[in-house]
């Protein structure tokens, strides 16, 4: 049987190819998180664009939303999509528009643990988001290198909240986040020494600048 020729061209434009140094070529070197401390900690001066973004947390709401307000407050009120995929609460509608998101541009996926994380990667992979924030319950190595691989096919910043008992497991994230002491810790950084400072993040109830 002979074999079929398909030009690169195209493989390219359907995202099916990896073109090296796309990123380092085109892409800004990160999305500021809000917090100039953090910024300053992290590799890129802020979230990676293009990648996943681990937060692993003791219990939830202990301050990753604060984390992230910022972020989701500055992309909504530019028009920009973000998703929530599966929160395990359901968002209060006016603590969210009081720390400046946009709500009409905030969709929700509600979703069972295996459908939740088919969303998420779709979400992230569609380049219609630009940002997808998830709550992936059932999430083994696999299935967050896909995640992270999506997140790069659609160049959205992805940002996982995982259980902190999966801080000693390995992670394809580009960087992780662990919740400790009142603090946040950088674990894990692509493209740099994770730092040994930690970040004093505001309190889960003070509002986002």
């Amino acid at each position: 049987m002979a074999a079929q020729v398909i030009p690169l061209e195209s493989l390219l434009s359907a995202r099916t190819v990896w073109r090296a140094g796309r990123h380092a070529a085109s892409a800004p070197l990160g999305e500021s998180t809000g917090f100039d401390a953090l910024d300053a900690l992290l590799p890129h001066g802020g979230w990676p664009h293009g990648a996943l973004t681990e937060l692993l947390i003791p219990a939830d709401g202990v301050g990753e939303l604060s984390l992230l307000m910022p972020t989701l407050s500055r992309l909504t009120g530019a028009g920009r999509l973000v998703a929530l995929i599966a929160p395990p609460f359901c968002p209060y509608a006016p603590a969210w528009q009081r720390a400046g998101v946009d709500l009409r541009h905030l969709e929700i996926v509600r979703a069972d643990p295996r459908g939740a994380l088919w969303a998420f990667e779709q979400c992230l992979r569609s380049a219609a988001f630009s940002a997808v924030l998830g709550w992936p319950a059932k999430a083994d190595g696999p299935a967050l290198r896909r995640l992270q691989v999506a997140a790069d096919s659609g160049e959205c910043l992805g940002f996982a909240v995982r259980d902190q008992r999966h801080a000693g497991n390995p992670s394809p994230a580009a960087l992780r986040l662990e919740r400790a002491n009142g603090l946040w810790h950088v674990r894990k950084c692509r493209g740099g020494q994770a730092p040994s400072q930690a970040f004093e993040a505001p309190s889960p109830h003070a509002s986002s600048r």
